[in-house]
């Protein structure tokens, strides 16, 4: 790829961007979020055409007509917003465009089932899931499933070049582990690999070369390991960061959540645990071990089987709706879905559940409401042409900030935060880190799920391990390292015991 640009309205997201990758190389593409990263492997998977500049495979001139004739052409994209089809079955949306087709009445093709579940289910055992059915809808999926089905897709494509846009921002380590696995196995068969991703170990680990981009330009290359992580930082977002976990000094106060041997449907078997003011309590553990389901239940999304939650001075359950007046917020790993109004502008996105400071006297202020909007915009370090742009317009590091945002905005006592920092570059997660930090120094709760050791055992008070529904005593952070967490999550050590 060669001096490509592409340009949305008067955002420029590429600037005569350089990119080249050999065959059976994995090669990573790294950069802060809105950087031009994804855009650029839009331009590639024939999603978008580039406003100038030249693409090339094997020498030949590649101008896909649209993602098909690329996927045709041995292009293979993975995004980190997922590309599926949750009304489908596993096995349709593993093989959507590529259907086996047998023999049918009169010469015509139809679609070959017993064919497609076997391909789907050969491509979920190489990563390592044989649990997942080719059968079961894809709506009933964890997004951490979900997004090993969409991996698997590329898979059963035997592509020639596979784009991985953030592959692991769901993914436990064990099946980072996998993932990994696989990744080298097809770099040996020839396949090049584009590895998008902000876990700056992963790309030392994983990758034969990087180039990193930052606004829009590639700013620096080379192979990896040859060059330090501190200077690929500096690349990536122009200046050095001093400290990847800061911490805010902050001291647990008084309980004011209480579960009690909670358990939701049949993922959530037994969880206790007790959160205090001025805390942040780590969750950690595998996909589909509960914690989802835990903290969704919590706020009012799920059922509670059985158990007590209690929080400050109100029992029992709650809908959503009750648990935001009672001062408990969540963010949702699921923002495409769940979390986001992906078709209204930032600024409602942002302030739509607590309109009170913009509203006199019945009255809504458009002006109030747009400066309180831009204030967070800013707090944050939001990346948008302003707050009246559509969130879906936005990056999805940016998109997560703006959910973070919003409870801030809404000032909530309880924060259960479900995967925060997924898809965000690392500028802005040390930012959210410390954000964390100010709120448990400003006397809130925090429980903090997430699926990277590092983070949980960097900026947590106390953690617990989720495993198949059962949830360990929290204890000290500094009790735990990441083989003592991984072993808890596997179930392979009993080091702490469960509640």
């Amino acid at each position: 790829m060669t001096g490509v640009r592409k340009s949305f309205g008067a955002t420029r997201a590429l600037d005569g961007v350089d990119f080249e990758v050999q065959p059976g190389q994995v090669h990573a593409l790294i950069g802060e979020n809105g950087a031009g990263k994804s855009t650029l492997m839009k331009v590639l998977a024939g999603v978008h055409a580039p406003d100038a500049g030249d693409l090339a495979i094997d020498g030949q001139p590649y101008q896909p007509e649209g993602p098909l004739d690329a996927r045709r052409r041995g292009v293979a994209m993975i995004y980190q917003e997922l590309a599926l089809a949750p009304h489908l079955s596993v096995a349709d949306n593993v093989l959507l465009g590529v259907e086996p087709a047998s023999a049918g009445f009169w010469g015509q093709g139809r679609l070959d089932h017993a064919a497609a579940a076997r391909l789907a289910r050969e491509a979920l055992e190489t990563l390592g899931h044989p649990e997942i059915r080719p059968g079961a809808p894809l709506s009933s999926l964890s997004i951490g499933a979900q997004q090993l089905v969409e991996i698997a897709r590329a898979l059963v494509t035997q592509a020639r070049i596979i784009v991985l846009d953030e592959p692991t921002s769901s993914l436990a380590r064990l099946d980072v582990e996998r993932l990994f696995e696989v990744v080298r196995r097809l770099a040996g068969q020839g396949v090049s690999i584009v590895y998008i991703s902000h876990f700056l170990e992963e790309v030392e680990q994983i990758s034969d070369s990087f180039t990193v981009l930052r606004d829009g330009r590639s700013v620096g290359s080379g192979a990896t390991g040859q060059i330090g992580r501190e200077e690929i930082i500096r690349w990536m977002v122009g200046r050095e960061l001093k400290e990847m976990f800061p911490r805010v000094p902050h001291s647990p106060r008084e309980p004011i959540l209480n579960i009690e041997k909670l358990a939701v449907g049949d993922t959530v078997r037994q969880a206790s645990f007790e959160l205090r003011r001025g805390e942040i309590l780590g969750i950690a553990g595998l996909i589909g071990a509960g914690r989802t389901e835990m903290l969704r239940a919590i706020f009012g999304l799920e059922p509670v089987v059985s158990g007590r939650v209690r929080l400050a001075a109100f029992e029992g359950p709650a809908s959503p709706a009750r648990r935001l007046g009672q001062g408990l917020g969540m963010l949702s790993e699921d923002r495409k879905n769940e979390g986001l109004a992906v078709s209204l502008p930032v600024e409602d996105n942002l302030v739509l559940s607590r309109l009170d400071p913009y509203a006199r006297y019945g009255w809504l202020s458009g002006k109030a409401l747009r400066q309180g909007a831009a204030g967070w915009i800013t707090k944050l370090g939001i990346r948008t042409a302003g707050p009246d742009s559509p969130v879906a317009s936005l990056s999805g590091g940016n998109q997560q900030k703006v959910q973070l945002a919003r409870l801030l905005h809404h000032d909530c006592d309880v924060l259960l935060l479900d995967e925060p920092t997924r898809g965000i570059d690392v500028a802005s997660k040390v930012q959210i880190y410390e954000w964390i930090g100010r709120l448990a120094a400003a006397g809130k709760a925090v429980l903090f799920v997430s699926s990277y050791i590092p983070e949980l055992l960097g900026i947590c008070d106390r953690v617990a391990v989720m495993h198949r529904g059962r949830l360990t005593l929290p204890a000290p952070v500094e009790e735990w390292d990441e083989h003592s967490i991984m072993l808890a999550a596997t179930g392979a050590h009993r080091q702490h015991e469960v509640a």
